[in-house]
């Protein structure tokens, strides 16, 4: 099984490192993997000058599975766009045809202190939100930003999806919510957006093939509000790129912190690109105090969703609960009477149970 290694920027290196170490651990149980390593984003324009060389987008179409970091930092934001190390992501999610992101939130039950809610709202919380990643308005044409007629500057974006790009990532929810407990809901601006009106329509037509999952239909800014009001009532939620964007981050602090959730984007067959939610946080960058366990979990999902490998999966998911049990947190993660340690620690901690 070959692994395309991309790990990035600011604290990719280090999470991806450890996401490594447990994958490679696995090896005594008799699964064996190739890992191949290149550089994409800001560490890639610094060398070749280029945030996506040819080499990394080769390496990634001929893997079986992309293990990805995070891309960018403060530094390149004011860089033209196409420029910028996060547009390298853009990039190959698009080529790759990985065009539905699943992102989990799960609370450990040994970390519900530290979510910022009530426990009795997020204990059993366990849902997935689907962001439909190749369209939208970050991909619409037109945008810009130009000049009015009296001379005042405007910027401009343009929301878009066809039925077919709709009809395909409602295919995948309600697959996903069929493994699960059979509950899709559906997440749009349906009342003020042509785009999210069409939204509305496919994602129902699309339903009809599938009467054993209960959908339901939400408006966004009714989705963001519940999701902190009674999270624990979805199953899996399907939307839009950008109300994906948003909402997946709402919901990564339900867990407790960001650092907790892992990701995978998906297309059509087995491969996929696994990475932590985070990003590339580059204020922590080589402390040694970033969260690996996002990363962790991420490679656990590539062994589910890429290999076929659910007894493997489980082993990680397993290890990872282990380590919370013992009372190890990352900085993201500090308790009072917990034992703080850094990003390898963490990361051999889980080795030592897998």
């Amino acid at each position: 099984m070959h692994i395309a290694v991309l790990d990035g920027d600011g604290i990719g290196p280090e999470v991806v490192t450890e996401a490594v170490k447990v994958l490679k651990a696995l090896e005594r149980h008799g699964i064996n993997f190739e890992f191949t390593e290149a550089l994409i984003g800001a560490a890639a324009d610094e060398k070749f000058q280029e945030i996506l060389p040819e080499a990394t987008f080769d390496l990634a179409r001929k893997a079986d599975a992309i293990l990805f970091g995070a891309v960018g930092g403060y530094a390149q934001d004011a860089l033209p766009r196409g420029k910028r190390p996060g547009d390298a992501l853009l990039q190959l999610r698009k080529a790759l045809g990985l065009y539905g992101n699943f992102r989990p939130a799960i609370m450990f039950p040994e970390l519900v202190g530290t979510s910022t809610l009530k426990p009795e709202f997020v204990t059993d919380l366990d849902l997935v939100i689907l962001r439909e990643l190749n369209g939208d308005i970050y991909f619409g044409e037109p945008r810009g930003i130009t000049r009015t007629a009296d001379d005042r500057r405007q910027g401009f974006n343009t929301m878009r999806y066809t039925e077919d790009e709709i009809a395909r990532i409602a295919h995948m929810g309600f697959r996903a919510a069929q493994r699960r407990r059979k509950k899709l809901c559906s997440v749009d601006k349906a009342n003020v957006l042509e785009t999210s009106e069409l939204w509305r329509m496919v994602v129902t037509e699309v339903g009809t093939s599938y009467p054993d999952v209960e959908l339901t239909h939400l408006y966004v800014d009714a989705a963001a509000m519940t999701l902190v009001r009674r999270p624990a009532q979805f199953d899996v939620i399907v939307t839009g790129n950008i109300f994906g964007d948003i909402l997946s981050d709402e919901a990564a602090m339900l867990t407790g912190s960001i650092g907790m959730l892992p990701s995978a984007s998906l297309g059509e067959g087995s491969k996929g690109l696994y990475e932590p939610v985070h990003g590339s946080a580059p204020d922590i960058a080589g402390r040694n105090i970033a969260n690996p366990l996002a990363a962790i979990l991420s490679a656990a999902m590539m062994l589910r969703w890429s290999f076929g490998l659910e007894d493997a999966a489980v082993r990680v998911e397993k290890a990872v609960r282990g380590a919370l049990a013992k009372g190890l947190r990352t900085a993201d993660l500090a308790e009072p009477g917990r034992r703080v340690v850094g990003t390898d620690e963490m990361g051999s901690a889980v080795v030592e149970l897998v």
